[in-house]
């Protein structure tokens, strides 16, 4: 139980620091009159060929992406624009108003529209790094960035976005039934431990036990134990690094950089989340970083490792959908901000609650996906219809789940308007 315990606050709180970085990644958009011009221009194409074009675009595009006939792409449409419009918007509430969790439910969001899984991560890949590039907030942090330690990382990033994405392909090719099975049992696994972990810390919370983060007491000089025997290992070429902040700063071998690059950036090849909810535990409590670098560098590294995965592992090879890329990025930007002020009005305890649920629809939604997949693949004995059934009930489970929860949102919005305005 307590390495359960352990582990899960690290993953909830490096799914927060992601959310932290989304927000400061909006704030810096929409408070840019020159950003919203560029995002403006990046829409137009979208919105004139969704309402114009559509039809004649769709007819024009190969009725199936490699040739292969077990799924078809989604096509260009005024409704498929809306509906990723609506996905982003949705993250963006949970990542705004939870904190966490919301970059995890755009892929099984896309997957349960009809997108086929190797497209919907290759289209989130894209949107996060069209969201890092077009708000980059790096200038702001180089001060806390360590050159030498963010290249390092990155090499092994690299090295791990190749193979997790060419894993994606490589499984597309044999059959893109398996492709999608493959993400999903990811899926299914991370957001079963997320969502569990989850319920377990709200029902904890609930009963009056301690409700501290994993976050907490590391923002000074402490080391975990782990931290502190991988810096005693003296395997050249050594890193030195917050040396601003530690009297000569510390030492770790580049090996153990690069080991942390590939593990980060082959869970952004294969799920398309750009792996940031995975650097911030790595750094802070393996490798030993102080929480100051490890936010700089960490918003150096998802710039380059979405770049590269989603450029030239995903949009090459024909894996990226332009339009689901930038709806996504305009409802991300409109719910990350409502849910963000809604923080200022909710319990903590309820928003809590909020993040297992959400976390749980998703990893509801995956686990009865997958059953009707393997069907497909001959791999388990189940009669077609009843699979089909309980993919049906995963994906409105989810999509009501999802819906409610932003309709309280905006309700708590609206009903506090004057609250939030008074406050600002």
């Amino acid at each position: 139980m307590g390495f359960f315990r352990d582990f899960g606050k690290l993953m909830v709180e490096g799914s927060r620091s992601f959310a932290r970085w989304e927000l400061d990644n909006a704030r810096v958009i929409m408070g840019d009159r020159r950003r919203l011009a560029l995002l403006g221009l990046l829409l137009v194409p979208v919105i004139v060929g969704s309402v114009a074009f559509a039809e004649e675009v769709s007819q024009a595009l190969p009725g199936f992406i490699g040739g292969k006939e077990a799924y078809g792409p989604s096509y260009y449409s005024l409704f498929i624009f809306l509906v990723s419009i609506a996905v982003g918007m949705g993250a963006g509430l949970i990542s705004g108003c939870i904190g966490a969790g919301g970059g995890f439910i755009i892929a099984p969001a896309l997957m349960s529209a009809g997108v086929k899984g190797i497209l919907a991560v290759g289209t989130d890949l894209f949107h996060i790094f069209a969201k890092a590039i077009m708000g980059s907030v790096l200038h702001r942090k180089m001060g806390n960035v360590s050159v030498p330690l963010a290249v390092i990382f990155i090499i092994g990033a690299v090295i791990g976005t190749t193979v997790g994405a060419g894993i994606n392909r490589a499984l597309y090719d044999i059959n893109p039934v398996l492709s999608d099975a493959f993400i999903t049992i990811v899926y299914t696994f991370m957001l079963g431990f997320l969502g569990f972990y989850g319920m377990y810390d709200y029902f904890s919370a609930k009963k009056g036990g301690k409700a501290a983060g994993p976050h907490e007491g590391r923002e000074g000089a402490g080391l975990t134990p782990l931290a502190q025997r991988l810096q005693t290992v003296t395997l050249p070429p050594m890193v030195t690094f917050d040396q601003g902040i530690i009297p000569g700063g510390r030492k770790i071998s580049c090996w153990f950089l690069i080991l942390s690059g590939a593990l980060v950036g082959m869970a952004a090849g294969i799920m398309g989340v750009g792996g940031g909810f995975l650097t911030f535990p790595i750094f802070v409590y393996v490798l030993g970083v102080s929480s100051l670098t490890t936010v700089g560098t960490d918003i150096f590294q998802i710039v380059f490792t979405a770049g590269y995965g989603a450029i030239t592992q995903y949009a090459i090879y024909g894996f990226i959908f332009y339009t689901l890329a930038m709806g996504m990025l305009l409802g991300s930007l409109i719910g990350i901000q409502v849910g963000a002020l809604v923080t200022k009005v909710v319990p903590g305890i309820t928003i809590r609650g909020f993040f297992a649920l959400s976390v749980m629809a998703g990893f509801v939604n995956r686990a009865f996906a997958l059953p009707k997949k393997l069907v497909a693949m001959g791999w388990i004995s189940l009669d077609k219809a009843t699979a089909s059934m309980i993919d049906t009930v995963g994906m409105w489970l989810f999509f009501v789940t999802i819906g409610l929860f932003g309709l309280w949102v905006f309700g708590a919005f609206f009903m506090n308007i004057k609250t939030l305005k008074g406050e600002a």
